[in-house]
């Protein structure tokens, strides 16, 4: 493929994960998200990946309404590629999970690829008697998520998408989902090249050894062949880990508040910015160089900036 020697940095704003308790750098606002987005972009991060919060519990919200009050101020000032989230959180239903990416047509959408046990609750042992809001205490504790991401509801997004010219980063959380994103290809519902981000470290997904990381990879090169870019995430402390890993094994790298809350052990990130530095100076310590977001636009044949609904 294209520019083998080009890594493309990810970067996961907010999410649906971390609740506001946990940090006070997580952006929940719409001007936080925007200032968080336009960092993490001007620190190298070619691709910004959105979610939206209520601006004052910081819950997940979905609404179209939410995600408009920032787009068009991130897109304004940079030139990033932004990535909207079909994930949004595991307990919304798909149909609001995809109103963001159907009104807005993104560049690109994130689109999960399989059902799951989803288990944030490990979080409350540091975190229990920190909780200010009540939501958080009962999506935490929730114990019975199941992130549900059935084959009707994959070609649901698909299929609400597939007219916008919107593109997906698949996000793969055990080898189970990539033979399902086999199953799309070979349905004509999905084409290369395919950006795929495995997802390695969630209770309930693939472990975060290296090993896990290895099969991943391994799997892919089988079943996809030439059609696919590659890209990691670690949940938490293994994120640069992680991320070291992929780098060196050619493949790009996603950070952010959204995957990890942390910059070294007990040390919280102060920012998006800060951890797309870091992951920054790993890959061009390995002798890489960082794309650029049209270099990232060209490798993943997305549509351009100037084709969004915001």
């Amino acid at each position: 493929m294209a520019k083998p020697n080009k890594v493309i940095i990810n970067c996961a704003i907010t999410g649906a994960i971390h609740t506001p308790s946990m940090s006070p750098y997580l952006p929940v606002t719409p001007e936080q998200i925007t200032e968080a987005a336009v960092g993490a972009a001007e620190a190298g991060a070619a691709i910004v990946h959105l979610h939206a919060r209520h601006p004052e519990t910081g819950a997940p919200d979905q609404t179209p309404e939410a995600f408009a009050k920032f787009l068009p101020h991130i897109k304004q000032r940079t030139n990033a590629v932004i990535n909207l989230t079909t994930g949004g959180a595991p307990t919304m239903t798909i149909e609001e999970r995809v109103r963001p990416a159907a009104t807005f047509k993104p560049e690109l959408a994130s689109l999960n690829l399989g059902s799951m046990n989803f288990g944030l609750f490990g979080m409350l042992g540091r975190f229990g008697d920190k909780l200010k809001h009540d939501w958080e205490r009962t999506y935490l504790s929730n114990k019975d998520i199941v992130f549900r991401n059935t084959f009707g509801q994959i070609q649901h997004i698909l299929e609400t998408c597939s007219g916008n010219g919107t593109r997906f980063e698949f996000e793969c959380y055990d080898t189970a989902h990539l033979y399902n994103l086999k199953h799309f290809l070979d349905q004509g519902l999905v084409n290369g090249p395919l950006f795929i981000q495995t997802v390695f470290g969630l209770q309930g997904g693939i472990g975060a050894h290296p090993e896990d990381v290895m099969h991943m990879r391994r799997t892919a090169d089988r079943l996809f062949g030439d059609q696919y870019r590659w890209s990691v995430l670690g949940a938490g402390r293994n994120q640069m880990p992680i991320a070291a890993m992929a780098a060196a094994m050619g493949g790009g790298v996603r950070v952010g508040l959204e995957d990890s809350i942390w910059i070294g052990p007990g040390q919280l990130a102060t920012s998006n910015a800060e951890q797309v530095k870091r992951v920054r100076q790993i890959v061009e310590g390995l002798g890489l160089e960082v794309a650029t977001p049209d270099e990232a636009r060209d490798m993943l044949g997305l549509k351009g900036a100037n084709q969004v609904g915001f």
